[in-house]
C-alpha cells in the first residue's frame, strides 16, 4: 500500500511559524528517505496555529530539499484564484521538478468567512463557479482547451511533456461527484469527516468517466494519526490534538499546546464529550494497532493509497510517530532526503 503525508505546518506552543516552516522542511527530507510515497502541503489563513497560507511556495522548498518523494498541495484553494495563474506556477514545478509535482485542489475558505472576503470577495459567491474553474485548470495545464472556448489562445507556460498530477479534495460527497464526473483524482478527507466517507468513495468509483489525465478511478483517504512505542504513550501525545480540536468546536484559534500544556488543562463533562466525538476522525496508538485501522480503512474505502496527518505536542514526537509508521509498514528506506538532485 502507498502510504503518504499531509503536513499543516503546525505551531506547536513556545515556537515559532519560522519554526514550524522549517519542520515542515525537515519533516519532508525524513518522509523521502523514510519511504513515503508523496508529501503534501495544506493551505490555512490566518491561523495562529498552523503556519502556511501558501503551499504553492513553500512546495518549492520541499521539493529542492527532497529528491525521490512525490510534492504537492492538499491543497490551492482555488475559488480564490486565476486558474491561468495556479497553471503557470504548477508548470513550472514541474519543468523544475518533472514526475514529482501534485497539485490537489480544494474549494473550502481556509479559514473564517471574514478571512475569506479579504482574501477575494468574489470567492465564494456561487459555488457554481468551481467546476468551471477546475476545467479551465486543467485544460491550461494540458493546453485541452476547446477551440471554441473564450482562452483557447492563451497557453500556461512553461511548456512541456509532463503535467502535475491533479486531484479533487473533499470530506463530502460534491468533490467527489466532481472529480468523477471530470475523471480526475480524489482524496477523502476521514481527518475532517469520519463519516460517510466509504459511501463518497464508491460513488466517485462507479460514477467515473475516464479522461485525458485518468484511464481508471484513483483514490485516497487522508486520515490523522498518532504512533507511539505503547498505547500510553501515544494517548499522552493525543492531548494536543484534542485540546486544538475543543478548542476549535469552542471558536478559540490558539498555537498547538504542547502535551504538558495540554495535559494540564482541566476539562469540564461537556468538553470530554467534545473531546470523545471527535475521537471519532483519529486513529491513536501503536504502530500495530495504527496500521491494522488505516488497513481498515483503506478496505472500506477501497482506497488506493492512504496519507497520514500527525500533530503533537513537539516536533520530535511527529517525527517518532511517522518513522515507527514506516517501519510497521516497512516502507522502503532510501538515501534520499538530504537535497534533490540538480536538474
Amino acid at each position: 500500500m502507498r502510504l503518504s503525508i499531509l503536513d499543516q505546518s503546525p505551531i506547536i506552543s513556545g515556537h515559532t511559524p519560522a519554526e514550524a516552516v522549517r519542520a515542515t522542511i525537515g519533516l519532508a527530507k525524513a518522509a523521502d528517505r523514510l519511504g513515503y510515497h508523496r508529501y503534501w502541503l495544506a493551505e490555512h489563513h490566518a491561523m495562529k496555529g498552523l503556519a502556511d497560507p501558501c503551499p504553492e511556495i513553500l512546495l518549492g522548498q520541499v521539493a529542492a530539499a527532497t529528491a525521490r518523494i512525490r510534492v504537492g498541495t492538499g491543497g490551492v484553494l482555488l475559488p480564490y484564484y486565476s486558474p491561468l495563474k495556479v497553471a503557470e506556477v504548477f508548470r513550472m514545478y514541474e519543468a523544475l521538478f518533472p514526475d514529482r509535482i501534485d497539485l490537489g485542489i480544494g474549494r473550502a475558505p481556509g479559514g473564517t468567512m471574514l478571512l475569506a472576503q479579504a482574501m477575494n470577495s468574489g470567492a465564494f459567491v456561487g459555488e457554481e463557479r468551481f467546476p468551471t474553474q477546475v476545467q479551465e485548470l486543467v485544460g491550461f495545464l494540458d493546453d485541452t482547451l476547446p477551440p471554441d472556448y473564450p482562452y483557447h489562445e492563451v497557453k500556461a507556460m512553461p511548456a512541456g511533456p509532463t503535467s502535475p498530477q491533479v486531484w479533487l479534495l473533499g470530506s463530502s460527497d460534491y468533490s467527489g461527484s466532481l472529480a468523477a464526473y471530470l475523471g480526475l483524482r480524489f482524496s477523502f478527507a476521514h481527518f475532517i469527516s469520519a463519516h460517510g466517507g466509504p459511501a463518497v468513495a464508491r460513488a466517485y468509483r462507479s460514477d467515473f468517466r475516464p479522461s485525458y489525465r485518468e484511464e481508471r478511478p484513483y483514490c485516497m483517504v487522508a486520515v490523522f494519526a498518532i504512533c507511539a512505542a505503547d498505547d500510553a504513550q501515544a494517548q499522552r501525545l493525543a492531548a494536543s490534538i484534542d485540546l486544538r480540536r475543543l478548542q476549535m468546536v469552542r471558536g478559540q484559534e490558539q498555537a498547538i499546546a504542547t502535551t504538558e500544556e495540554a495535559l494540564s488543562r482541566e476539562h469540564s463533562e461537556a468538553d470530554r464529550a467534545i473531546i470523545q466525538h471527535e475521537r471519532a476522525r483519529a486513529v491513536i496508538g501503536t504502530p500495530t494497532s495504527v496500521k491494522r485501522r488505516l488497513l481498515e480503512l483503506q478496505e472500506q474505502f477501497h482506497a488506493d493509497e492512504v496519507m497520514v496527518i500527525t500533530i503533537t505536542g513537539d516536533y520530535a514526537s511527529r517525527l517518532r510517530s511517522y518513522e515507527l509508521l514506516a517501519e510497521e509498514f516497512a516502507l522502503p528506506v532510501s538515501a534520499a532526503g538530504e537535497g534533490g538532485p540538480d536538474r
